[in-house]
């Protein structure tokens, strides 16, 4: 499957400013800006298991392309969502910001957009695979 592999980030576009419109604190946005993160993707048809793994907690979210589930945050927020995939890309709305990810080549992007008030900011994560 396509998406199947361990990712690990090599680069991050308009970081601080993404977490920043968050209300992500500036402490955390230091720790986690040269943190070493691995992403996880087990693909089995639509059924996923998408696991981040970040120095001090895992994430592990499990989904199926269409259906509603149960998903949490980095912060540990749980909010329900309708995963989506259209042209290879997944799409999902987490509570404050859109996330679009794709495969190129061997690199996970992931582009994750907040819009608001002071404008449009997308963090770009680009992930190679290991």
């Amino acid at each position: 499957m396509a998406f199947t592999g361990k990712y690990e980030v090599e680069s991050q576009e308009n970081y601080d400013e993404f977490l920043q419109r968050l209300g992500i604190a500036d402490d955390i946005i230091e720790k986690g800006r040269n943190a070493k993160i691995i992403t996880e993707v087990v693909q089995n048809g639509n059924d996923f298991t998408w696991s981040q793994i970040y120095p001090n907690k895992t994430m592990i979210n499990k989904f199926t392309i269409g259906q509603e589930c149960e998903m949490e945050t980095m912060a540990g927020t749980k909010f329900k969502a309708n995963v989506s995939m259209d042209g290879g890309k997944l799409s999902v709305k987490f509570p404050n910001y859109q996330q679009v990810v794709e495969i190129c080549g061997d690199k996970l992007i992931e582009n994750s957009t907040v819009s608001g008030a002071k404008g449009t900011v997308t963090m770009k994560r680009t992930s190679k695979r290991v």
